[in-house]
């Protein structure tokens, strides 16, 4: 009995191989016809035996394998041509491997393009996700595939999915740097990017541009850092967050760019405290940079240090003369002591004396404040910026100024 068991299991074994070797030499017959379904059907007929496949075939069916799916299925046309790697590269041959490669390169472009369109045209950012990772699978030495992957998994809010990635590319010491070759325009005097280093220095040869110049882009690990601090918050992980940042600081606690971004999650979280204090260290590590000092101003205002915020808005001013923001910020500060002069006028207003007395001191505040409203609307007109003007220069008996801003605040109004 033993002995026919034995009889029929090599049978079933020797109809194997015989249906192995059929259905690949059908599969291969039929994509040279570029009859697809025909391959796929022959394929497909001997999935199952994939692992116990006889080790002579194994290279052809992940080759062919690879030209079935092809684009139709590229997660598992790429499946096939890494088996086919892993297996050639076992077993030191490479019948197969060349073509491979190409094959590889073509859905790489495909899968590629697939990304940036549903990423730039149809917002698609969960089809982009999947395509710029597959696009990392097929060229994983390109790992800003993986980063576009991250962002585009957390825009469709695949939260655990975006932070999958991002911590992928932390282990791989992804930095984003890259070079940027640049020149200066002679004609229109700009500084160009042009590509690459053979045709920028072309260009200079050429006279048409100078002084050549090799720029790295600025690092993305803080930006990585920081997108993980977000995610971990909208995930409610509001701990594993602080945790994420704060060891990325570690490596380098003079990083001022991480330092901010730890500054950005306690705005998420409405810590404005410990905010003002990493301000505070972010001024040290750049003490002549305005927006430190104009955020600074910010926070104390919003905590009604009203003489703290003016004073950060003026230090912001006299870094860089043309912070339009600063300067509107800054007016807002010295009015805000307005409406306790507005509440005691309204108690006061059957003691004329008192009341003018206030108003006296109504229309100070508002002098006060007029240089630097005005300075705001110059460098950057917004109809807060005239509304508040004229509201100014009519209490103010500005009637000049008033009646040449009328009509421009009607327009913006849309009256």
């Amino acid at each position: 009995m033993k002995k026919q068991l034995v009889a029929l299991s090599l049978g079933l074994m020797t109809m194997g191989i015989s249906a192995q070797k059929d259905e690949l030499k059908a599969a291969e017959k039929a994509l040279k016809k570029n009859d697809v379904a025909t391959a796929k059907t022959a394929i497909q007929s001997i999935e199952s035996m994939e692992d116990t496949m006889d080790a002579k075939y194994k290279a052809k069916y992940f080759f062919l394998k690879g030209q079935v799916y092809g684009k139709a299925d590229v997660k598992k046309a790429v499946a096939a041509y890494n088996s086919l790697f892993d297996f050639e590269q076992a077993t030191k041959k490479s019948k197969y491997n060349a073509e491979a490669k190409t094959k590889v390169m073509e859905l790489t472009q495909f899968v590629s393009e697939k990304a940036v369109t549903a990423y730039n045209e149809t917002k698609d950012y969960k089809t982009a996700a999947e395509n710029f990772y597959l696009t990392y699978v097929l060229s994983p030495t390109d790992t800003s595939f993986l980063y576009n992957a991250a962002v585009s998994a957390s825009l469709s809010e695949d939260y655990d999915t975006s932070l999958e990635y991002y911590n992928k590319l932390l282990a791989l010491g992804y930095t984003g740097i890259t070079m940027q070759y640049m020149a200066t325009n002679k004609e229109t005097g700009a500084q160009e990017n042009l590509g690459g280093k053979t045709q920028r220095d072309l260009m200079v040869k050429s006279g048409d541009y100078t002084s050549p110049q090799d720029v790295p882009t600025a690092s993305k690990k803080s930006d990585i850092v920081k997108n993980i601090g977000y995610i971990l918050i909208a995930q409610g992980k509001t701990e594993e967050a602080i945790v994420a940042i704060k060891e990325a600081r570690k490596s380098n606690p003079k990083d001022l760019n991480l330092l901010l971004n730890e500054a950005q999650l306690y705005i998420q979280l409405e810590d404005m405290e410990k905010f003002g204090s990493l301000m505070q260290q972010a001024i040290e590590l750049d003490p002549n940079n305005p927006t430190l000092f104009f955020n600074l101003g910010v926070v104390n205002q919003n905590e009604d240090k009203i003489e703290e915020s003016i004073e950060y808005y003026k230090r912001a001013i006299e870094l860089d003369p043309e912070y339009g923001d600063a300067y509107m910020n800054l007016a807002i500060a010295i009015l805000s002591g307005e409406q306790a002069i507005v509440d005691e006028m309204n108690e006061n207003l059957s003691n004329f004396k008192k009341y003018d007395e206030l108003q006296g001191k109504q229309k100070a505040l508002y002098k006060k404040a007029l240089p630097y409203l005005e300075k705001a609307d110059s460098i950057k007109r917004s109809i807060d910026t005239v509304k508040s003007l004229l509201n100014i220069y009519d209490v103010l008996r500005m009637e000049g100024k008033a009646d040449a801003l009328r009509p421009i605040y009607k327009k913006m109004r849309g009256m």
